[in-house]
């Protein structure tokens, strides 16, 4: 009974800064440190900013050119990062504006119903406003889009309440896009050895292997 009286009086003797914050009711810590969907605001995550190698290009200074070479066009590599959208529907997108003028890749953008359109839409228009005021590009409209993709960015994972007491795992996916401006017309064929062919040479190509088709079981 005496043991039991000295272990009363020590808690009483604790103030109650000593005592566990959950227990006194006065808590320090925020919502951020919980499992909670604060984990995907940008105050958490502010610190991982994505990747930095690709906007390095634009910092390089190429040596100065003779009179017979052929002039050097001028680009611009601009990026987002850590957009919510799935990297894998980002990249439809993103190869869809590959090979096209700025004028010509805007526009198709405006039809696309797609939220990361918006996205590279709006990345597009920012390398644009680089390329003018810090790359002395002279004619905004004379840039096509020489590279255009995306990678994979960090994913977040969660858990969805099914019916019975069952619950799934989610995914909250994240992307990084990449695009680089190049001065100058964009090329007749950007992927080569993918030209359009006529009429004429598809006939012939179809001809071609209806004669070296093979009967089976003949001589």
């Amino acid at each position: 009974m005496s043991a039991l009286l000295q272990s009363f009086r020590r808690l009483t003797l604790l103030s109650s800064s000593n005592l566990v914050p959950a227990l006194v009711g006065t808590t320090t810590t925020t919502s951020n440190n919980f499992h909670t969907s604060s984990t995907l605001s940008k105050q958490w995550n502010s610190r991982n900013t994505g990747p930095s190698r690709w906007l390095q290009l634009n910092k390089i200074v190429y040596p100065p050119q003779a009179p017979e070479e052929t002039p050097r066009p001028a680009f611009v590599c601009h990026q987002k990062t850590n957009i919510k959208y799935s990297p894998k529907k980002m990249w439809y997108i993103a190869s869809f504006v590959r090979g096209m003028s700025v004028d010509e890749a805007l526009k198709q953008l405006s039809f696309v119903d797609k939220k990361g359109a918006a996205t590279i839409k709006e990345a597009i228009l920012e390398a644009v406003e680089m390329a003018v005021k810090r790359n002395n590009v002279e004619f905004r409209s004379n840039l096509w889009v020489a590279e255009s993709f995306c990678s994979k960015g960090r994913v977040f994972k969660g858990f969805r309440r099914h019916g019975r007491g069952r619950f799934g795992e989610v995914e909250y996916k994240h992307c990084h896009y990449f695009v680089r401006l190049e001065e100058g017309a964009p090329p007749a064929n950007y992927y080569p050895g993918r030209e359009q062919k006529s009429g004429k040479e598809m006939l012939d190509e179809w001809v071609e292997s209806m004669r070296k088709r093979k009967v089976i079981n003949s001589l």
